[in-house]
């Protein structure tokens, strides 16, 4: 009996023993969350990839293009997979859209639930079905509240015909192009909202890639390529179209003054001449880029080559803006292309340096000196202050085509590049591609700004993805004063990047609204306060004065949009002393002393 008892007691051991040991194992951290520790101990944020488990379940698709340029399908094909991020129906919560570009696919529109999930409503609200056979392949989504009633509208453009919808109070969507103005078929790769005129309605500007004179699907001839890789001039044309208040719009573009047909992949507009008007910098594929100086709501000059910017040809794919010097003055990101021992053009970081001879910024190149020049093949990058120290920082996305691991196509990429202006053109000429990879399976670029120079940190804070990246967009998704990523990949998910941040850091964000109202747009600022520049002073304890400049944009960087919020980090110790702010209109206005951790909702004052 003793015996048995014996044995009784040392199998209920051993049972005890292994229980343990089970749940030392259970409660063991995994390796994902001592890494996400080390990140948050060494630079203050870890981003996690939750766009499954928050209800974001989307893939983008290349479109299907005419048969002959099947031998090159996956070069050709490989744009489109844009982002945004807008709150659409009015409830503080960022709602997220993305685009598909294959026939016959639909774009989804996640709305936010305030749980930290979300959920696809494109199909009930009616801006899913952008993709019909006949009409062209989306590229890009832009908002604004282009009626003034209070509810961002929304634009998508296309290779093809572009569409405008109508924000029915958050509701629903009513499509209102045929009877908008817009031309009929553009094969666009970029667009953006801007009031140009400062008459209070936010204005449509759609830079063209491929001449508006083709149909990707049915090609008349085959001669449709680049006339060269550094200065071709036979891309698409540029429409600059004014809101007219009624719901239509004018074709302003040649009494304005803008004449590019470049290859254009990135747009951005804001006022960098210090007029009061928004300038706009063009980031061209296959030449130079481009610099439209804003004369008052008249005219537009182009200026590159004065402020430094249009001087060296690249493949421009990108344009955005940021203060990363914290000088208040805002620098312009530009990428192009990156592969060792093929093609090394490096990154543009444009930062002011002065003035030129009638006033305008003088810009030189940074990128190299502060560390953010070498990005591979280089897509969409947003400015944001990710680790919220006070300090902008930058992340890229890259990676051209991802096919088969071990076969290049840069040794036929090259031959045609080198070859003459006929060659070039005609489609017929490139080398098949087959199943072979040009600048594909890239590590993504995080740089963070340590004050002087940025330090890639991206696979150490958990950005790990290697797809095809296009698009990002940055935004407070869960409204926790911290900045998330959006990014749109080629032919792959859309990704959500939840960032975490180290306890003790502040924030403060902005949410602007203009004082135009239907029928009253004069002498008031667009109700979206597109245009908008604040620029915060704050102290970090008994530290210097710092200051910082952000400005309000509708679509920059490559097929994407940030939030309209502005968001500014402060690191620790934080004591902000004012917030200026310039309208739209030209009005002045000042914050003193605005508290740190949330967001102040202004709206434009009177005179």
């Amino acid at each position: 009996m003793n015996a048995i008892k014996q044995i009784i007691v040392t199998v209920l051991f051993i049972g005890m023993l292994g229980l343990v040991v089970v749940l030392n194992r259970t409660n063991r951290p995994s390796e994902e969350q001592l890494a996400a520790e080390e990140s948050l101990k060494r630079y203050g944020f870890h981003l996690t990839e939750s766009a499954e488990r928050s209800g974001i379940t989307f893939r983008h698709e290349s479109p299907v293009l005419d048969p002959k340029l099947g031998h090159i399908m996956p070069i050709v094909a490989a744009m489109g997979a844009g982002v945004s991020l807008v709150d659409f129906d009015g409830d503080d919560l960022l709602d997220v859209y993305a685009v598909n570009s294959k026939e016959g696919k639909p774009n989804h529109l996640y709305r936010n639930r305030g749980d930290g999930t979300f959920e696809d409503v494109a199909g009930a609200l009616g801006v899913a079905d952008l993709n019909r056979p006949g009409t062209g392949a989306c590229m890009g989504a832009i908002w604004a509240d282009i009626d003034n009633d209070g509810f961002p509208d929304l634009f998508v453009y296309k290779w093809g015909k572009p569409e405008l919808f109508r924000n029915k109070q958050g509701k629903g969507f009513e499509r209102v192009t045929d009877r908008a103005g817009l031309p009929a078929w553009v094969n666009a790769n970029s667009a953006c909202w801007l009031d140009y005129d400062r008459d209070g309605l936010p204005d449509l500007f759609i830079a063209g890639y491929w001449p508006e004179g083709i149909d990707l699907w049915n090609l008349k001839t085959t001669q449709v390529m680049p006339e060269s890789f550094e200065f071709a001039e036979n891309g698409g044309r540029k429409y600059l179209l004014r809101n007219r208040g009624d719901g239509t719009f004018e074709d302003v573009t040649a009494k304005v003054g803008i004449k590019s047909t470049r290859w254009t992949l990135g747009v951005v507009a804001a006022d960098l001449c210090g007029t009061g008007y928004p300038d706009i910098v063009l980031a061209n594929d296959y030449g130079i880029s481009e610099f439209f100086a804003n004369k008052g709501g008249e005219r537009f000059e182009e200026v590159g080559q004065e402020t430094g910017i249009g001087l060296a040809p690249k493949s421009g794919m990108n344009a955005t803006l940021g203060d990363v010097l914290n000088k208040g003055q805002l620098a312009i990101y530009i990428s192009n292309i990156t592969e060792a021992g093929n093609l090394v053009q490096g990154n543009n970081l444009w930062v002011p340096t002065g003035k030129t001879r009638t006033g305008r910024p003088r810009y030189l190149n940074q990128a190299g000196t502060l560390s953010v020049e070498q990005g591979g093949w280089s897509w969409g990058a947003k400015f944001g202050d990710l680790n919220n120290d006070g300090r902008l920082d930058l992340y890229l996305t890259n990676g051209y085509v991802s096919a088969a691991k071990g076969k290049s196509y840069w040794y036929d990429y090259g031959k045609i590049a080198g070859g003459l202006k006929g060659l070039i053109r005609e489609a017929q000429f490139w080398p098949p591609i087959g199943d072979q990879s040009l600048s594909g399976y890239q590590q993504k670029c995080l740089w963070l700004n340590k004050g002087g120079s940025f330090t890639d940190v991206g696979a150490a804070v958990g950005v790990a993805d290697t797809f095809d990246g296009r698009a990002v967009a940055l935004g407070d998704l869960f409204n926790r004063g911290v900045v998330d990523v959006a990014v749109a990949n080629q032919n792959g998910p859309l990704l959500l990047y939840k960032n975490t941040v180290a306890p003790g850091r502040g924030w403060v964000q902005f949410a602007l609204t203009g004082g135009a109202r239907p029928g009253r747009e004069k002498g008031w600022s667009n109700r979206s306060a597109i245009g908008a520049q604040v620029r915060l002073a704050w102290r970090q304890g008994d530290g210097p004065l710092q200051e910082q400049l952000q400005v309000i944009t509708a679509g920059d960087g490559y097929a994407s949009q940030n939030m309209f919020r502005l968001h500014f980090g402060l690191g620790t110790g934080a004591r902000i002393e004012k917030a200026d702010i310039i309208w739209p209109s030209g009005r002045t206005q000042t914050i003193h002393s605005p508290k740190a951790g949330i967001i102040h909702r202004v709206e434009e004052p009177g005179s």
